[in-house]
């Protein structure tokens, strides 16, 4: 660790980090925008592609990421959609790092 590095984390509080890992580490957040990653955008896509997600949580969850900026809600036709925004998809290499650390360090 460098001494730049270091000084980043003595006792330092950052407000934008903190809302940032709450955002993301909500149950199940981090699965929702993997799905969303790997190109599943339409609500029932969604659902079915996490087993134990209620359609309450998605639907908490969804509202959630779009108050953020995170997501968009297309609603055109009777097909209810969602799409990553430029902010979303800066994500992907966040969380692509998490899913290599947790198979590596957090095996259940």
């Amino acid at each position: 660790m460098t001494d730049g590095d270091q000084q980043a984390y003595d006792g330092c509080y950052c407000p934008n980090f903190h809302s940032s890992i709450e955002l993301i580490g909500r149950r199940w957040t981090g699965a929702i925008l993997l799905a969303m990653l790997a190109g599943l955008h339409q609500y029932t896509d969604l659902r079915d592609a996490i087993p134990g997600l209620s359609d309450r949580l998605l639907t908490e969850r969804l509202k959630e990421l779009e108050a953020a900026g995170v997501v968009s809600r297309c609603a055109e036709t009777r097909v209810i959609s969602y799409g990553l925004t430029d902010k979303g998809k800066a994500l992907g290499p966040i969380l692509d790092g998490l899913s290599e650390w947790s198979s590596e360090w957090a095996k259940a």
